[in-house]
């Protein structure tokens, strides 16, 4: 590289600012290094100035915690409380580049207090860097960093586990470790998760491979940084692109200015402006250096049309056959950032892309404890708390959900007195209950509809499989084994020759109702659904053991008469709380979904009038499936 510098500079240049960038941040709880890390990832690259260097080897001795030799964490540490304290209080920025990519490091706090700085700091980023402490392994800011991280959609994951040389470089502390971080990560959207041991203060594995560590083979953290693959984590399928500013500077010329959020757009292609629905043709993309025949994300351009169009600041331009929702009512995912706390029915300010409309939080669904990912009540939110809203807006956003589109998903929140951020959030692609009908009473998509009728009988059916038809709804908390009870009495009635199965409520979600949620409404649909597929099941003369929450005793009611009342036992199983949870986390962890360990109801009511109560606490899964049996007999079921 450097002899392209010497030959074309020109060259160079242009070979520089086609690389690829890479934005990540470093996190972790206070004292990990992550300030450390970044000064010794500089420092090993020769990418400090002589003059910067002896700086900090000057003020090591003053404002160091190494003893008077070299601190790297004075690198990024440039506030003086921060130096005096040897903490990182807000976000420091740093820029890099190796002769693959160029870089953007954000050093982001550790301490509790300062968690908003540090989901700043993660809103831009593709990648994170989570240091952890070898002597302390997974802690309490481990965890709520991890799933900021994971809540922001940042795809892929870097535990480095710091500190390496203070446990003797040892294999087994470091499998421990990663071990931890994978068991609790399962609860986690994290889909590209590494690991590396390192010593950031003494350069191990982090440019250079660490001699202290021949039993590491992977990357170093420079050379994970450089290859790890990004392109596919950039949405270029949906066009949006926010319109910031209309250039009009002479009577020959409008045009369309801002960055494309997503996609690609060429000319000639058709357009479609929202909220107008005004359409149009791209005449024209014009950058700084000239005119382009095509464009995507995260370019910036002006666009023009090919005929006299209303646009203006904070509409946006789509394709027709591409169009994001334009509604006024949104469920969201809110972390708040302001020491006020959070006041619903307060009209706040809420800017999204380059559209700032008035609104209010209509109510807190829940918070979310960020160290057990459990949601707790909650009326409103404080100082770097994260929970569940809705939101009504006086006017429409055209938008996308966050996890398909951070750009179009995500809105910070402004208070319209002081004008300061007070809030950041991210859209969910769901509805909100105002908006959402009760599927139970509605009628079918069409008047012409009819029910058929089969030629084969109820009584041909049960001469024929030696049993009656019947729905057994396991109903009971997450953890007390409802499905590892069902497939347990499946399993006594296949081996005995009759016709069961079981219909699992979470195994529904990853299929039949994968577009449903977890409040209230999306639990009800989802039980209805199940409900008509053991109707179903119970016509074509087959048991069903049907297991699912079901919290609400209206919703079973209504689940039961889907089926037929007479053909329904509910067989109520529980356990302590306590019980439950660990349950849930130990046994179930690898399989539920994190959705449903993270919104688990809020409040469940017990069945008033159970055909069968299993204590799981006292009862093994072969005691629970005997009583099960047993009912079926004396219900003359089999």
């Amino acid at each position: 590289m450097n002899n392209l510098i010497a030959e074309d500079i020109d060259a160079y240049l242009d070979q520089h600012e086609r690389k690829e960038l890479l934005r990540f941040i470093t996190c972790g709880s206070v004292d990990d290094g992550k300030s450390t890390l970044i000064g010794r990832l500089f420092y090993d690259s020769k990418l400090i100035f002589e003059d910067q260097l002896a700086k900090l080897e000057k003020e090591s001795m003053t404002h160091g915690t190494t003893g008077g030799e070299f601190d790297p964490a004075l690198f990024t540490d440039g506030l003086k409380a921060e130096r005096e304290q040897g903490i990182t209080i807000d976000v420091a920025y740093r820029y890099f580049s190796t002769a693959n990519r160029k870089f953007i490091i954000a050093d982001t706090p550790g301490h509790v207090q300062y968690t908003r700085n540090m989901a700043t700091g993660a809103s831009t980023a593709d990648l994170a860097v989570i240091l952890v402490d070898a002597r302390h392994g997974i802690v309490e800011q481990t965890r709520r960093h991890s799933f900021i991280v994971s809540l922001l959609g940042i795809k892929h994951i870097l535990v480095a586990v710091n500190k390496m040389d203070l446990v003797d470089f040892d294999q087994q502390v470091f499998e421990s470790i990663r071990a931890d971080y994978q068991n609790f990560a399962t609860r986690l959207e994290i889909p590209d998760l590494h690991f590396i041991p390192i010593s950031a203060l003494h350069g191990d594995n982090v440019v250079d491979y660490s001699e202290s560590m021949p039993w590491y083979k992977g990357p170093t953290l420079l050379g994970f940084l450089d290859t790890v693959y990004i392109g596919s984590d950039r949405n270029l399928k949906d066009f949006r692109f926010p319109v910031q500013w209309v250039n009009r500077p002479n009577l020959n010329f409008r045009g369309y200015c801002g960055t494309i959020a997503s996609g690609i757009i060429r000319k000639g292609d058709e357009i479609l402006v929202l909220p107008s629905r005004r359409t149009s043709r791209v005449a024209s993309i014009i950058t700084y250096e000239g005119e382009l025949e095509e464009a995507f994300a995260p370019m910036s351009v002006t666009l023009t049309m090919a005929d006299e169009t209303d646009i203006s600041r904070g509409d946006m331009i789509v394709r027709p056959g591409n169009v994001p929702r334009l509604e006024q009512k949104l469920e969201v995912d809110i972390c708040w950032m302001s020491d006020q706390p959070m006041v619903p029915g307060k009209q706040y300010i809420f800017k999204h892309t380059t559209r700032s409309v008035t609104g209010s939080v209509n109510a807190v669904r829940y918070r979310i404890d960020v160290n057990t990912l459990h949601r707790q009540d909650a009326a409103r939110l404080t100082l770097n708390e994260i929970g569940r809203c809705s939101v009504s807006l006086d006017e429409p956003i055209a938008f996308d959900s966050y996890s398909r589109n951070r750009s179009c998903g995500a809105f910070i929140v402004v208070d319209r007195l002081t004008n300061g951020t007070v809030g950041a959030g991210m859209i969910l692609d769901r509805q909100t209950s105002e908006n959402r009908r009760d599927s139970w009473d509605q009628s079918p998509a069409s008047d012409s509809l009819q029910s058929e009728t089969s030629t084969v009988t109820p009584d041909e059916r049960a001469a024929r499989y030696g049993q009656k038809p019947v729905t057994l709804m396991l109903t009971g908390l997450p953890g007390t084994g409802k499905t590892t009870t069902a497939y347990a009495v499946e399993r006594r009635l296949f081996d005995l020759g009759h016709a069961a199965f079981v219909v699992d409520g979470q195994n529904l979600r990853l299929g039949l109702n994968r577009d449903l949620g977890f409040s209230v409404e999306g639990r009800s649909e989802n039980l209805r659904r199940a409900a008509e597929v053991a109707k179903i099941l119970n016509d074509a003369g087959n048991i069903c053991l049907m297991s699912m929450i079901a919290p609400s005793n209206e919703f079973r009611k209504r689940a039961a008469e889907v089926i037929g009342t007479s053909r329904v036992l509910v067989i109520y199983l529980h356990a302590p709380p306590e019980l439950c949870r660990k349950r849930n986390v130990s046994e179930q962890l690898a399989q539920a979904s994190s959705d449903e360990r993270r919104e688990a109801p809020a409040e469940y009511e017990p069945p008033p009038s159970p055909d069968l109560v299993l204590n799981t606490e006292t009862l093994s899964t072969k005691e629970c499936a005997d009583q099960i049996m047993q009912l079926l007999l004396d219900r003359k079921i089999i």
